[in-house]
């Protein structure tokens, strides 16, 4: 048995995590962590969310609330969405913990007191009319490397270099867009260049590493490494242990990548056996390895080696297998740019196997990957449910039928001979894949096994046995109860769900997490009582989402009215001041079916994209949504209360041009009534449509976008369903 260390990048907790997050570093470390598992590795998986970053205090200055608001919103909503994937950490925590600011103080110390930080005087951006300094990732500009125009101070995100914020061109505010200032003041800076030496013979000894991530890293470091800032002029994050820098803060570059040892020591705590975490740290012969995206590999092939060598006594990362981006037509996935397909949104939409699955055969391991909805929906029908399902259901349903039992096996063919022998070399096949983190080429042959299956299952034709010879009939279908046995217990990295019910249903004892790899070869038992087989997969279909991208022409968010007068030129409009992460004036013609008292304060849908309107001399920035029907008119809201400013997308990216009335009557957006009587539709007056996401409220009346004769709810970025404000009949039109 070997120990294996499994950290995962911390993602920002400044929205929900999303398709990119999962397939760049959360998947493949869950599928490399149950896997390890599976083979009798000593494991734990640590990762949790960065509190600490820029982009959680962009969001809190849009909202106006304290950055602890925000990151501690999306911790429990990222938390909860990793678990409902099926995710098994052994710790997910958060950088906010009094044991993570311990745990990165104390490094801190420990790197100065042996001398690799300095105090310098240097240069930051200052806004004058933000009246601060900017921490990197509030400074936007063109990258001088290649030129991409929303570079930001600290990395570019379009080529992957490493930065300072007064290297970019036509440096602005992110926050205002105004011209920041260069202003002298002091800080500690990391001197990577001590640390070179060993860094270049560290990265040429790991031959193992993916060609992209050495070649990465050996090219930067062939460059003279520069010095770091570690410290920065924010008020959130983990205090500077040191006099006068009182009002700073540990950069968060540098606390987060700490992050995997407080976790590790975090996690050790809670199992009661504090010292446990020396056995993944100070044990030469525990194998770590880090999952990320590729923007993150300067942190963990130089600069985190670079603080461990530094501090010294702890392992270095043994692999870093950094996965290229998975793109949503041809943009990398952003939280902080609007490109986004949120996962708690997709588990509304799909069980999570289904996710999983299309991530894993998709997932961009050595060249960037295209997430496409019509894609999505071809490949689970055509190799998750035509192929492994098919081959799955169709041997355990026939089994059941005639025998009710798990059969004998009897006398074998060389047909036999050759499928069990199929097993036992995919089994070998697919151990390496995995043990190299060549995810794709496991699942492949994985598939490849289960396409097997379905040849072996039609050559034998067990339905000409079971008239004339049963007990070979019995043996053909033990063979194959043993090909489902091996897919499930191979399968179970990619599919946990669908793989311990596939087990269950082959009447085996305990659970594959349990009897782990050796499953495989484990002898099904005869005569066990089988129970009714449950199809594991169902097709979907493209219009589960794909065919609703008109929709994402919409930048739909979630506004607070603030105040609420007449118009000063017309008797039937209201001109109302909303808050939608920023202040903007709509003009509305609520007037005759609400008073500006029961306007006062109510959360609302905001279209924020329209093109701006002077209506009797009043400039409208928005509009806000209601349905209107039989005299009667509803507004939009969420079904619990949100920040202003988040966003409506109902599992679309969000749109960021401006659009036209015009454009937007083209679309069909209206009210439904789940059916408490039909599974998966809503009534749209009259009409029963099919609904992709069915786990509201019977009888309730949701917001729908419409496609012919299917619909989506309307929820949020983190999966909250859009409702309305009063009762409305169903099909209402949406204006």
């Amino acid at each position: 048995m070997s120990r294996v260390l499994v950290c995962v990048a911390w993602p920002y907790a400044n929205g929900a995590i999303h398709v990119g997050h999962v397939a760049g570093s959360l998947l493949p470390a869950d599928i490399f962590a149950r896997f390890n598992r599976l083979i009798g590795n000593e494991t734990i998986m640590v990762s949790g969310s960065d509190m600490h970053g820029a982009p959680i205090t962009v969001s809190a200055d849009k909202e106006k609330v304290s950055p602890e608001v925000i990151a501690n919103r999306y911790h429990e909503i990222n938390a909860k969405a990793i678990s409902d994937l099926g995710m098994e950490f052994d710790l997910f925590t958060n950088t906010h913990t009094h044991n993570h600011e311990e745990v990165a103080k104390e490094f801190f110390v420990k790197l100065l007191e042996k001398g690799h930080l300095e105090k310098k005087t240097t240069h930051q951006f200052y806004c004058p009319s933000c009246r601060r300094f900017l921490p990197d990732r509030y400074v936007e500009g063109t990258c001088p490397h290649c030129k991409y125009e929303r570079a930001r101070g600290d990395q570019c995100d379009s080529c992957g270099m490493d930065m300072n914020a007064d290297q970019l061109i036509d440096a602005r505010c992110q926050l205002c867009g105004g011209v920041p200032q260069l202003r002298e003041t002091e800080h500690f800076f990391l001197k990577l260049s001590h640390f070179t030496d060993d860094l270049m013979e560290y990265a040429e000894r790991s031959s193992h590493w993916r060609p992209h991530v050495r070649a990465f890293t050996i090219n930067v470091l062939k460059d003279s490494l520069m010095d770091r800032p570690i410290t920065r002029d924010i008020s959130w994050g983990v205090p500077v242990p040191v006099g006068g820098f009182d009002d700073k803060r540990i950069y968060v570059w540098f606390e987060a990548v700490i992050g995997y040892l407080s976790a590790s020591k975090e996690w050790a705590m809670l199992e009661g056996r504090p010292d446990d975490w020396k056995k993944f740290w100070t044990d030469g012969d525990c194998r770590s390895y880090y999952f990320l995206g590729k923007d993150n590999i300067i942190f963990h092939t130089i600069i985190w080696p670079a603080m461990l060598i530094g501090h010294g006594g702890l392992d270095l990362p043994y692999d870093v297998p950094a996965n290229q981006y998975m793109n949503l037509e041809g943009q990398k996935f952003s939280k902080s740019m609007g490109i986004s397909i949120a996962i708690p949104e997709m588990l509304h939409m799909f069980k999570p196997d289904i996710i999983r699955y299309y991530l894993s055969a998709n997932m961009p391991e050595t060249k960037d990957s295209e997430f496409s909805w019509e894609d999505m929906s071809q490949r689970v029908n055509n190799e998750l449910v035509a192929t492994y399902g098919n081959f799955l259901h169709r041997a355990l349903s026939f089994t059941h039928k005639n025998f009710g039992e798990m059969p004998a096996l009897g006398e074998l063919d060389d047909r036999d001979r050759n499928a069990i022998a199929r097993i036992a070399e995919t089994s070998v096949f697919v151990s390496k894949a995995y043990s190299s983190c060549e995810f794709r080429v496991a699942l492949k042959a994985i598939m490849d096994l289960a396409q097997f299956g379905n040849q072996y299952f039609d050559q034998v034709a067990p339905w000409s046995l079971i008239g004339k010879d049963k007990a070979r009939c019995g043996t053909v279908l033990n063979v194959s109860m043993q090909i489902a046995k091996a897919l499930s217990v191979m399968a179970s990295p990619f599919m946990p769900f669908s793989s311990e019910s596939i087990w269950k249903q082959l009447c085996m004892d305990s659970t594959i997490e349990e009897v782990g790899w050796k499953g495989i070869e484990d002898g099904l038992v005869a005569g066990r009582k089988m129970e009714k087989p449950v199809p594991q997969f169902a097709k979907i279909e493209a219009t589960s989402a794909g065919d609703f991208q008109k929709y994402s022409a919409l930048d739909l968010r979630i506004g607070k009215v603030m105040e609420v007068r007449p118009h000063p030129n017309a008797d039937k409009l209201y001109v109302m001041s909303v808050d939608i992460g920023r202040p903007i004036t709509i003009v509305s013609g609520l007037k005759e079916f609400y008073s500006a008292e029961e306007l006062c304060a109510k959360t609302l849908v905001v279209l924020t994209n329209l093109e701006p309107a002077t209506l009797r001399g009043v400039k409208s920035e928005g509009m806000l949504l209601a349905a209107e029907g039989d005299g009667k008119l509803a507004l939009l809201t969420p079904e619990r209360d949100l920040p202003a400013g988040t966003q409506v997308t109902s599992g679309l990216e969000a749109g960021s041009r401006s659009i036209s009335f015009k454009e937007f009557q083209k679309l069909d957006l209206r009210s439904g009534t789940l059916s408490a009587v039909q599974p998966a539709t809503v009534d749209v007056g009259g009409r029963m449509v099919a609904c992709t996401m069915v786990d509201g409220k019977p009888g309730m009346t949701y917001a729908v976008l419409m496609n012919a004769d299917k619909s989506v709810v309307m929820t949020s970025s983190d999966g909250v369903k859009i409702v309305f404000d009063r009762e409305i009949q169903a099909g209402a039109k949406i204006r």
